[in-house]
């Protein structure tokens, strides 16, 4: 299992220091870019995540979930090792946000809210190396895991079958349900307010890789 430490719960005032918490057990840093209209709250935009681009050397994950994924991914500086992950249900359409996504040169991800049925995901397996199941409703952090997301992550990897293709499960992760979670079929936990409202960010972040296994 790949631990991805979600931003969205860091202290805002730190996040250098805070990304540098997590780093020793961290396989990337995840990123929640939310633009105030796909989902009701605002967070990072390029600005942000460019300037910590340049002083860490850990994977960046950017997700996201707004309208607009052609315009704005060309925004982020990306790096190869990096993943951008676009929705499904963006208004810019898919096949779009993965055209601009592979126009990045950054690995592409794709992923959808907890009501979208998991086959309108299913034309563009061919094209992503990430799946993002939502296991909470996108827009905010500190939510409680769905459990019909167990499920929903089965039934995907399932279809996936044999595809170069990771399952990522981001929303409501705690130690009381990861394990869970891996067993369905999870390859990526994001974890936020896990890992995040922990004093010490690296012990809960052991805690969550022994609970998996």
């Amino acid at each position: 299992m790949k631990l991805s430490p979600s931003l969205l719960a860091a202290d805002f005032a730190d996040l250098y220091r805070e990304a540098m918490s997590v780093a020793p057990l961290a396989s990337s840093l995840h990123w929640d870019v939310m633009d105030g209209h796909f989902v009701p709250n605002l967070t990072f935009g390029p600005p942000v995540v460019n300037a910590l681009r340049k002083k860490l050397d850990l994977p960046f994950v950017i997700h996201l979930m707004i309208d607009h994924p052609v315009e704005y991914t060309p925004q982020f500086d990306v790096r190869p090792m990096d993943t951008i992950i676009v929705h499904v249900e963006s208004t810019d359409g898919a096949d779009r946000a993965l055209d601009a996504v592979q126009a990045a040169q950054a690995h592409a991800g794709i992923s959808f809210r907890p009501a979208t049925p998991i086959d309108r995901l299913e034309p563009y397996f061919d094209r992503v190396s990430t799946v993002l199941v939502m296991s909470v409703e996108p827009g905010f952090g500190g939510q409680s895991f769905l459990p019909d997301s167990l499920t929903r992550i089965r039934e995907l990897t399932r279809r996936i079958g044999e595809r170069p293709i990771e399952i990522a499960v981001d929303g409501g992760i705690q130690v009381g349900n990861v394990r869970d979670v891996v067993r369905a079929g999870a390859d990526v936990i994001i974890a936020g307010s896990a890992v995040f409202g922990a004093k010490d960010r690296l012990a809960a972040m052991r805690q969550l890789l022994e609970a998996a296994r």
